[in-house]
């Protein structure tokens, strides 16, 4: 693989090593075969490593290794799986979320692409579990040679018996399905997946009940990450102790980090929690010309300044302690070039763009707030607009919507609008009516200028 997508990188970084976990398959010719990923050590666990322990030590073990969601959330995994209910008199499922839509994220796909088996693995110890025998992977309509290399390692996996019927002599059994979603970002939020692969208009629902009692068909459901199911078999394997041995003590293991924007070596690197952010732009190559800011976990990350961005680490706790968030992973770091309006301008639109229109704050407000971007950029900006932009996300921020999409959409509204508001102000500077009020009382674009 070329160094565009970060591998090869090296086997340490300033004297301490990197951790191969998800990534231990990327840059292998051929690592997403099976007869190359056995030679590697999958499924060397299948036998009495799995099926000799019960389905709470399975979970316990989850619990001790402080695996959290990579999806985005960055809820505990071992604690989700602990919600789902026992002897409910209904199947349980498993629904591996690979709809991967958050701007600056690819990842997941590349983990489908390279190694799709270690996501099979991760299943079936997910599965085994939670007492799961079915499992459906949701991916991203768009993401065909995924699915073309998920299909091929199902196969694969059903003609070795790793899925099927009575696992290793045991009785369980276990089927995996590939289902492709209609390249909707809302898909993403877990409720709106489960909409959709029942057959149903990808909208979120509202909680409670949460899917975990009641979700796919009705019945228990759990909803975990592509990233987050490929840590469990390093988990099995090693243990909660040697998944702690990388990261921090409250951000523990590796992560998988997407990078773009103004750095020399775009791509995906896995390095543990707690990296500093210039030590990780180092790793890409370096930065490309004087850092301005960072968008630092998918574009519904609340942005940081050069400043912030000098002072934090890739963690969890780091970064809400500057009030933004890890989330799925993916850094934009960009340089005094770029323009932080016309950026914002772009996010907003894709917000206004995939809002599901269900809930009126975000369905009006995120179309709002582009139509007021647009008219500063043209150069119809006035006086106040970055206190409006900034009081319109306000009405969606705090959970006024079914789902978190709408504060997703309104982070950034308002980080880019206070921390960059130089910058919007010189744009509603050049518009000679500028101190004329804005009227909101008409939706066509045209009403703003």
């Amino acid at each position: 693989m070329s160094a565009l997508h970060g591998f090869p990188q090296p086997a340490e970084w300033k004297g301490k090593a990197l951790p191969r976990i998800i990534s231990r398959l990327f840059d292998v010719p051929n690592g997403h075969t099976l007869a190359v990923a056995k030679q590697h050590g999958a499924y060397d666990w299948f036998g009495s490593t799995l099926f000799d322990k019960s389905q709470f030590e399975l979970i316990q073990t989850v619990i001790d290794s402080g695996l959290r969601g990579r999806g985005g959330a960055g809820f505990p995994t071992g604690m989700k799986w602990s919600f789902v209910p026992r002897n409910s008199g209904k199947p349980v499922y498993l629904v591996i979320n690979a709809d991967e839509g958050e701007p600056g994220t690819f990842k997941d796909r590349l983990c489908m692409a390279r190694d799709p088996h270690l996501l099979i693995e991760g299943c079936i110890i997910a599965g085994w579990a939670l007492g799961v025998r079915t499992c459906y992977i949701y991916v991203r309509g768009e993401m065909l040679p995924q699915i073309q290399s998920l299909n091929h390692a199902i196969k694969e996996a059903y003609d070795a018996g790793y899925l099927g019927r009575n696992l290793g002599g045991t009785g369980y059994s276990l089927d995996i399905f590939v289902h492709r979603g209609a390249g909707a970002y809302i898909c993403g939020e877990e409720t709106a997946l489960i909409n959709s692969l029942e057959g149903f208009k990808g909208q979120p629902r509202l909680k409670p009940p949460f899917p975990a009692v009641s979700g796919a068909f009705a019945a228990p459901t759990v909803v975990n990450n592509v990233e987050t199911i490929m840590a469990v078999p390093y988990i099995l394997k090693h243990g909660p102790k040697g998944y702690r041995a990388w990261g921090s003590d409250k951000s523990p293991g590796s992560k998988l980090f997407s990078v773009s924007g103004d750095v020399h070596k775009q791509g995906v690197y896995e390095v543990p929690l707690g990296m500093s952010f210039m030590d990780f732009f180092e790793l890409a190559g370096g930065l490309k010309g004087s850092l301005l800011g960072c968008i630092p976990g998918g574009s519904s990350s609340p942005v940081l300044t050069a400043e912030e961005t000098a002072t934090a680490t890739m963690d969890y706790e780091s970064l809400a302690s500057l009030k933004s968030m890890l989330g799925s992973g993916a850094v934009t770091p960009f340089n005094t070039d770029r323009d932080p309006v016309l950026m914002l301008q772009s996010i907003a639109r894709f917000y206004a763009h995939e809002s599901c229109g269900q809930c009126t704050p975000c369905r009006e407000g995120t179309g709002y707030v582009d139509r007021v971007l647009d008219a500063v950029v043209d150069g119809h900006g006035r006086t106040g607009d970055s206190d409006l932009l900034h009081a319109l996300a306000s009405q969606y921020e705090p959970m006024t919507t079914i789902c978190a999409f709408g504060p997703g959409a309104a982070w950034p509204v308002q980080s880019f609008v206070t921390k960059f508001k130089p910058y919007f102000d010189a744009y509603i500077a050049k518009n000679p009516n500028a101190a004329v009020p804005r009227q909101l009382t008409a939706t066509a674009p045209g009403a703003f200028m």
